[in-house]
C-alpha cells in the first residue's frame, strides 16, 4: 500500500510564503503523476497543481505566478512552493499519487494552511 505524508502547512500572514511537502513510501515514485488538491470549508476539492513523470506541469488559474509544484525522484518527495499568499489560498491540502497506466488514486491525510492576520 502507498502511503503519503505531507508536512509544511501553517499560518502565515497574505503575501507570505510556505512549502507543502509528500512524502511517498515505496518504490515507484518516478511512474506516479503527482498532484496537489485542496479544500476549503464548504467547497469542493479543487486541483491546485500537477506535476507528470516527464516534469510537465499544470496550474489552476488562480495560483499560477505564485505557486510552483516540484519533484525529488531520489527523495520520493514532491514540493509545492507557495508565495504570495492569499486569505483564499486557505484551505486543507492533500497530495495525490497516481501510478501510470493505472486507475489506482492515493492520496494523504491533508496539511492546513491558513493565511490570516
Amino acid at each position: 500500500q502507498v502511503q503519503l505524508v505531507e508536512s509544511g502547512g501553517g499560518l502565515v500572514q497574505p503575501g507570505g510564503s510556505l512549502r507543502l511537502s509528500c512524502a511517498v513510501s515505496g518504490s515507484g515514485f518516478s511512474i506516479y503523476d503527482m498532484a496537489w488538491y485542496r479544500q476549503a470549508p464548504g467547497k469542493q476539492r479543487e486541483l491546485v497543481a500537477s506535476i507528470a513523470t516527464d516534469g510537465l506541469t499544470n496550474y489552476v488559474d488562480s495560483v499560477k505566478g505564485r505557486f510552483t509544484i516540484s519533484r525529488d525522484n531520489a527523495k520520493n518527495t514532491v514540493y509545492l512552493q507557495m508565495n504570495s499568499l492569499k486569505p483564499e489560498d486557505t484551505a486543507v491540502y492533500f497530495c495525490n499519487a497516481r501510478p501510470i497506466m493505472t486507475k489506482l488514486n492515493f492520496w494523504g491525510q491533508g496539511t492546513q494552511v491558513t493565511v490570516s492576520s
